[in-house]
C-alpha cells in the first residue's frame, strides 16, 4: 500500500512539474510575440511546412471522412427522417467535430512528432546550447515561430478539410443514395450556422497551439541520444493526440 501511494504521489508531482514547465514555455512564447516581425521568415517557413506541405495528407483524410460521415448519417436517418436532411447532418458533424479533430490528430502525427524529433536532435547534439552561447534565445528562435505558425495554419487546414469532406459526402450521397445536388446543398445552406463554423475554428486554434507547444516542450527536454529522440517522437504524438481529445471535450462542455 505504501508503495502504491508513493507511486501515485511521484506521478502526481511529475505531472505538476511538467505542467508548470509547459505553462512557463507558453508564457515565454507569448512574451516573444511582439518581436514576431523580426522572425517573420522563420514563421513563414514553418507555415509552409505545417500548412502547405500537409495539404495532400489532409485531402486524403478529408475525402474519406466525408464519405464515412455520409454513410453514417444515412444509417442514422434511416426510418427516422428523410434523406433530404443528409446535407445538414453531414455538414454539421464535419464542421463542428470530424474536421477539426481528425485534422488535429493527423497534424499531431505529422507536425507535432516532427517538431519533437527536430528539436530533440538539436538538443542531444548540443545545438540548442550553441544557440544560447551565441546569445540567441531558443524559445524565440525555435519555439515561437512553430507555435505561432501552427496556431495560424491549423484553422486554415480545417477549413480546407471541411470543404473537401463535404464534397466527399455529397458524392457518396449523390451516387449511392440518390440525393441530388440541389437537395443536398440546400439542406447544408438552410441549417448552416456561423456559430458552428466559429466553434470549429476555435478548436483549430487550440489544437494547433497544443500540438506545437507539446512538440517544442518534449523536444527541448530530450535526453539519451538517438534512442531518446525516438522516444520523444512517440511521446509527442501520444500526448498530443490525447490532449486534442481532452480539449475537444472541454470545449464542448464550455460551449453548453
Amino acid at each position: 500500500m505504501k508503495k502504491f501511494v508513493a507511486v501515485i504521489g511521484e506521478k502526481t508531482l511529475n505531472f505538476l512539474e511538467e505542467f508548470g514547465q509547459i505553462s512557463i514555455l507558453f508564457a515565454e512564447v507569448v512574451g516573444f510575440l511582439p518581436k514576431v516581425y523580426k522572425n517573420r521568415k522563420l514563421v513563414l517557413q514553418q507555415m509552409e511546412h505545417i500548412g502547405v506541405n500537409s495539404l495532400p495528407l489532409v485531402t486524403v483524410i478529408a475525402v474519406f471522412t466525408g464519405a464515412v460521415a455520409a454513410w453514417q448519417a444515412a444509417y442514422q436517418l434511416k426510418g427516422v427522417a428523410p434523406l433530404s436532411f443528409l446535407g445538414t447532418a453531414t455538414s454539421r458533424a464535419i464542421i463542428t467535430e470530424l474536421g477539426p479533430v481528425l485534422t488535429g490528430i493527423v497534424i499531431a502525427g505529422r507536425v507535432g512528432a516532427s517538431i519533437a524529433a527536430e528539436l530533440g536532435s538539436m538538443k542531444v547534439t548540443e545545438q540548442i546550447e550553441a544557440l544560447e552561447v551565441m546569445g540567441i534565445d531558443p524559445v524565440r528562435f525555435l519555439a515561437m515561430p512553430r507555435v505561432l505558425a501552427a496556431s495560424l495554419m491549423m484553422p486554415i487546414l480545417i477549413i480546407f478539410a471541411d470543404v473537401i469532406a463535404i464534397i466527399g459526402a455529397y458524392f457518396i450521397s449523390n451516387y449511392f443514395l440518390n440525393v441530388s445536388f440541389t437537395v443536398f446543398f440546400d439542406s447544408v445552406k438552410r441549417f448552416f450556422s456561423f456559430g458552428d463554423f466559429s466553434f470549429g475554428m476555435l478548436k483549430g486554434l487550440v489544437f494547433g497551439a497544443v500540438t506545437s507547444l507539446l512538440g517544442c516542450h518534449i523536444g527541448f527536454r530530450t535526453k539519451g541520444g538517438a534512442e531518446g529522440v525516438g522516444l520523444s517522437t512517440i511521446r509527442s504524438f501520444v500526448l498530443t493526440s490525447a490532449m486534442i481529445l481532452i480539449f475537444d471535450y472541454l470545449l464542448w462542455m464550455l460551449a453548453f
